[in-house]
């Protein structure tokens, strides 16, 4: 896995440390981070096909096919 170095404002930092011990979903700011992105990244594919399902008017695939393809985009 690649590793990053990453700068973080003083508020954001406490936010981090402030929901790792209050949740205890997570082990560490990495797992969050990923969690975090992982979500962002999900409500793009989201937003895109609902962008992309306004300009047609139509939507070809069930929710069950949408969810299908997005995780497999995750797992890329």
């Amino acid at each position: 896995m690649p590793r990053q170095s990453v700068t973080l404002t003083e508020s954001n930092n406490a936010w981090l440390n402030a929901h790792i011990k209050k949740e205890g979903d997570y082990a560490n700011k990495s797992e969050l981070i990923n969690d975090l992105i992982r979500r962002a990244r999900r409500a793009e594919f989201i937003n895109q096909k609902l962008s992309n399902a306004e300009k047609s008017d139509f939507v070809f695939q069930s929710q069950d096919e949408i969810l299908a393809e997005f995780k497999a985009g995750l797992k890329k």
